[in-house]
């Protein structure tokens, strides 16, 4: 990355940058061609990328859309802005309705990562692009949906997350991004966030089908919003109203499955300094999620102020082998993705 281009962060380049190296050479363009073309101030020593399967009869848009390719791959890609101003001088952004219209066609055909990289490219040109954004918060729903790792599916659901929140502030009228943004808070336990979202889409969209849709999900966010109406009294250290919200849930078995319910319980009694129902609740959460180690360790202070050593070390030793598991999951995927470097 140059020294004056500034740096962008990124949470799913790293599962996109490989294929540049897997698709594309990099050479110089002829110094009596950048003169010719009038480019020589922006390309001058700069190497442009050629895919492997198309060397010969290389052609301008064929150099842009790699170009797009690369940084929307790499959106810290060293050579970014030479690229971008290459495009928009050479094509302007009309360039952006052809490289989207690819980008639709390869998510159709289940290319979810390469139809992200090509919508990145084409937000890095123009930020404000409303198709753009709308087209990469669906490739990256697509993309999670079919996902095979936990973290996987986390870059690119929280990557959907923020592309449909954008929309939604940059388009207010268009009912499609908040269609999806309440699918995509329902999916991170966003529920209020989730039933404001559809309620505005419900004000907005003349779709039948997708109204006859939406009505009957918010109806049944009615008592998961009020749950996390319990949680957040938790969180802001008001216990007994927590308590008395979310106790109403310990028999209803549409939702005492759900570890965060224990959770939220233990925390509120143990802040109330109740030792012995929040130590019922932690272990309600193990029930759920027998390898939370979050409520492990509460039970361990637990433990540790009643005195009872034996199940200090029981709890411990569970924690300790949880944790090795899990970095042993981590280091398998780590050198999955990078085969020969381990």
């Amino acid at each position: 990355m140059s020294e004056n281009q500034k740096e962008i962060k990124d949470r799913i380049g790293g599962y996109l940058i490989p294929r540049i190296e897997n698709e594309y050479l990099f050479d110089e363009l002829s110094d009596s061609y950048l003169e010719k073309a009038g480019i020589a101030d922006i390309l001058a020593g700069v190497p442009v990328p050629i895919k492997k399967t198309e060397l010969e009869g290389l052609s301008t848009v064929n150099i842009a859309r790699n170009m797009s390719f690369v940084i929307g791959c790499d959106v810290n890609f060293r050579y970014r802005e030479n690229y971008i101003a290459y495009i928009l001088r050479t094509f302007t952004k009309e360039f952006l309705k052809p490289l989207i219209n690819e980008g639709v066609d390869l998510a159709s055909h289940d290319y979810f990562e390469q139809a992200c990289a090509l919508f990145r490219a084409a937000l890095l040109m123009d930020p404000d692009n409303k198709d753009a954004l709308y087209c990469y918060g669906r490739a990256c729903r697509d993309a999670y949906e079919n996902g095979d790792s936990e973290e996987y599916v986390a870059r690119f659901k929280a990557e959907s997350l923020e592309a449909f929140e954008k929309l939604t502030l940059k388009a207010p009228d268009f009912d499609m991004g908040f269609y999806f943004l309440g699918f995509g808070y329902v999916n991170m336990g966003l529920y209020t966030k989730a039933r404001l979202t559809w309620e505005e889409f419900m004000k907005l969209s003349t779709d039948d089908t997708l109204r006859e849709e939406i009505q009957p999900l918010l109806d049944k966010l009615v008592e998961p919003c009020r749950i996390e109406e319990g949680y957040n009294c938790v969180l802001s250290g008001r216990f007994e109203e927590g308590i008395a919200i979310l106790s109403d849930y310990e028999e209803d078995s549409r939702f005492n499955r759900w570890w965060p319910l224990w959770h939220y319980l233990g925390t509120a009694y143990k802040g109330l300094e109740m030792p012995e129902e929040a130590e019922e609740r932690f272990r309600k959460v193990l029930q759920c999620a027998p390898s939370n180690t979050d409520a492990m360790k509460e039970l361990v202070e637990i433990y540790k102020a009643r005195g009872d050593q034996e199940k200090v070390e029981k709890y411990e030793k569970k924690i300790m082998i949880v944790e090795e598991n899990a970095e042993k999951d981590r280091e398998e995927k780590r050198e999955a993705q990078m085969p020969g470097l381990s």
